[in-house]
């Protein structure tokens, strides 16, 4: 690397201007010295490689000198402690491993920040770890990425170990504190494959709310064991509620049997909505696949009536029509149809929202797309591990919660009209 270095070192102060910006001026130069010398801008003693390494050293050699009291090469009176030369180390960046000499000091007591003492990989790299996790790579398709892209030997352990460290925010996030109103809350869940003995399903139930302001909250992630939906449920509603939320306008759910009850135990004010969605390939489960298209525009007239009354004609002519030959589509509906007509009450904004669960599904998709790729997981923890990695990444510039906010606007104005204030004390 010595023999293709650009000097830069003593050009160091002028690459900053007094605004902090990084000359232009000065950056050109140092292109076109490396262009010169035939250094490449990345790689192996790639010139980002060489300022990375000058950038970090400089830094290093001003916190020994805070240290230590005195710039090095000042003559100082006789002092307990000074410098003890240097060791070198290697340390994984976001551009490839870097060598640097990291300064001693005679009592052993100097403790580097800017790189630690056993630190091998700046926090850039731990990001893009946890990035790519989150992304559902798994953790030998990370290390093959680093080491095709950066040329860097990072073990399996090492990325486990570097993902684990998120376990401590992730328990801290699920037991928050929530709001104390929320207009809707969608709930859902999803299956992952978990090896506990041998590979089986598990639930992971997932609760997502809307607040006041219009903002998307996922309040937490649950691992079940597999036992009755419904049942399970009631534990999680009823920690959320110790989590503060005293209310609730609506749940919107898939239709379990026995959800409501567990909703209407928890929040007895809440109103339970069925998903249609749900409801419509609940049906098709029932019927032949030529007559899929039929029932699906047979079926459009009862969801999309202007009232309760007029639905219940359509569903009355619907069984007329289609009750001999799939009488279980039928029984489908009846059973579920205390909680599939309360959305029929509201206006257009509160229904177009209220009467899926499309607000989670986009959620659970992502989710499904982090897990898939790892097949199935060793334990509950690195399954949990992974769907809160997929949460958190969801929306990293922001730009999906402002369109989620302005989409949710005018629905909030029809809250506040139809629930007679209750979401005033949630602001």
């Amino acid at each position: 690397m010595t023999d293709v270095k650009i000097d830069v070192e003593d050009e160091a102060v002028a690459t900053v201007k007094h605004d902090g910006l990084v000359d232009g001026r000065l950056v050109d130069q140092l292109i076109g010295r490396a262009r010169e010398q035939g250094v490449a801008l990345t790689g192996e003693a790639g010139l980002l490689g060489q300022l990375t390494k000058m950038v970090l050293e400089s830094a290093l050699e001003g916190e020994i000198t805070d240290h230590l009291g005195y710039d090095k090469h000042e003559r100082v009176e006789a002092t307990s402690n000074a410098r003890n030369g240097s060791r070198t180390k290697t340390v994984l960046t976001d551009i490839g491993p870097v060598p640097i000499e990291v300064p001693r000091d005679r009592n052993g007591s100097f403790q580097p920040q800017i790189v630690r003492k056993h630190q091998r990989r700046l926090t850039g790299v731990d990001e893009m770890v946890l990035s790519l996790s989150a992304r559902g790579l798994t953790h030998g398709d990370i290390s093959a990425h680093l080491a095709e892209v950066y040329g860097a030997d990072v073990s399996k352990t090492t990325i486990s170990t570097i993902t684990d460290r998120v376990l401590e925010g992730m328990t801290e996030w699920q037991n928050r504190p929530l709001d104390p109103v929320y207009p809707v809350i969608f709930v859902d869940c999803i299956h992952v494959k978990v090896r506990d003995g041998q590979v089986a399903n598990r639930p992971i139930y997932v609760a997502l709310a809307v607040t006041v302001e219009g903002n998307r909250d996922i309040l937490g992630l649950w691992a079940g064991d597999g036992g009755e939906g419904a049942k399970y449920w009631l534990q999680v509603l009823t920690e959320i509620k110790n989590r503060g939320v005293e209310d609730v306008c609506m749940v919107v759910c898939d239709g379990l049997k026995g959800l409501p009850d567990s909703i209407g135990t928890v929040w007895p004010e809440a109103i339970t909505q069925t998903c249609v969605v749900h409801l419509i390939r609940a049906s098709f489960r029932y019927a032949a696949r030529q007559d899929w298209d039929k029932i699906a525009k047979a079926l459009k007239p009862i969801y999309t009536a202007a009232t309760v009354e007029a639905a219940e004609e359509r569903f009355l002519e619907f069984s007329e029509a289609w009750g001999k030959k799939y009488p279980a589509i039928v029984r489908l509906w009846e059973s579920a149809w205390a909680e599939f007509v309360p959305f029929l009450q509201f206006d257009s904004e509160i229904r177009r929202i209220v009467c899926t669960t499309n607000a989670i599904e986009s959620v659970n998709a992502r989710i499904r797309k982090a897990v898939r790729a790892r097949g199935h997981f060793p334990n509950e923890q690195a399954a949990l591990k992974c769907v809160y990695l997929a949460v958190m990444s969801l929306d990293p510039t922001g730009q999906g919660r402002a369109r989620w906010t302005q989409r949710w606007k005018a629905a909030l104005n029809a809250f506040d009209i139809t629930f007679n204030g209750r979401l005033t004390v949630g602001r």
